[in-house]
């Protein structure tokens, strides 16, 4: 039977086109309004996966 991709993983994490990992940082959602600047902009970049966690690619569903 085929794997179901995880949602909560395809939401956070992508594939770039060179083949490499990148995540989505997490709680930006709400409540940053209490948070300093330094931290509300470092939670705008995007960061990378080491490459050696390849569950990632399985939960998303990329071959």
């Amino acid at each position: 039977m085929k794997q179901k991709t995880n949602k909560r993983v395809a939401k956070t994490f992508w594939i770039t086109g060179s083949g490499k990992l990148r995540q989505r940082k997490a709680g930006q959602d709400h409540f940053n309004s209490r948070e300093s600047g330094k931290i509300t902009k470092n939670k705008r970049r995007d960061s990378y996966v080491h490459k050696s966690n390849l569950r990632i690619k399985e939960l998303i569903g990329s071959k």
